[in-house]
């Protein structure tokens, strides 16, 4: 008895959704046999297209689904096939998209064309054709890859936004516990949104963290971040989330709630 995975598509309205098809295949070893019941077949069908989809994080499968609506779109109004889409059609795509868009948006353009096509069950995706890698290169060439740097926020900017939270106030706690953590740890807003109270832990030199999922971090293996004592009372992050945490009374869940 064996079972086989096997990627099955069908053109996709939008590209947000990979279907995996199970198909058993039953023998006999050594005289025996062995039977899957439908039903355990059907649930393990569904088992697995969950799995598919959790391949991608759900922000991603969003935004390949924008993108795979935009080219349609593009296609129905230039008269040309989407799925499979010939090398050249992709290739005047990109230069129309060219002419308004970054090339990092470009490149995501390009991914989700790739991962439409591969959802369909066409292994041989035309952006990984010559001239669509031509185009591509010479859009990057043309306009730069360069990505454009955002100001980071520096320690007096931080005593303010914290001087200016209202006093007396239970989400000024919340509010102070969490730009003061945020900046100590370097943290993603993802990832401090994602934070429960059992994630920290407070120790004599100051906190542990416990990042369990992150943008870098797709897969949840996790990560431990120190967290030591401010110089001042006022900027810091330890004091600031006991405070947080000891006003609000909380025992479990997530640290940062409204």
């Amino acid at each position: 008895m064996a079972l086989t995975d096997t990627a099955i598509g069908s053109p996709p309205s939008s590209a947000n959704s990979l279907e995996i098809g199970l198909v058993y295949k039953e023998g006999n070893s050594g005289g025996g046999s062995s039977e899957i019941s439908l039903a355990e077949v059907e649930k393990l069908h569904g088992e697995a297209s969950d799995f598919a989809r959790d391949a991608k994080a759900k922000n991603t499968l969003r935004a390949y689904a924008s993108d795979w609506r935009d080219f349609t779109e593009w296609c129905r109004w230039h008269k040309r096939e989407p799925l499979p889409a010939s090398p050249e059609t992709v290739a005047l795509y990109l230069t129309h998209l060219a002419r308004a868009m970054k090339p990092s948006t470009i490149q995501r353009r390009i991914s989700s064309i790739s991962q439409a096509h591969a959802a369909a069950g066409y292994d041989d995706s035309p952006t990984r054709t010559a001239i669509v890698r031509a185009v591509w290169q010479g859009i990057r060439r043309n306009k730069g890859i360069a990505q454009g740097a955002k100001t980071p926020v520096l320690t007096p900017d931080l005593r303010e936004m914290v001087q200016g939270l209202p006093e007396g106030k239970l989400l000024s706690l919340r509010d102070r516990a969490l730009l003061l953590l945020g900046f100590a740890g370097a943290m993603r807003r993802s990832e401090l949104v994602g934070l429960d109270v059992e994630d920290v832990m407070e120790t004599a030199e100051g906190l542990v963290v416990t990042i369990r999922r992150s943008k870098t971090d797709q897969e949840g293996a996790g990560r431990k971040v120190g967290i030591p004592y401010g110089s001042k009372l006022a900027t810091c992050p330890v004091r600031a989330v006991r405070d947080w945490r000891q006003v609000a009374g909380l025992e479990g869940g997530p640290l940062f709630r409204p």
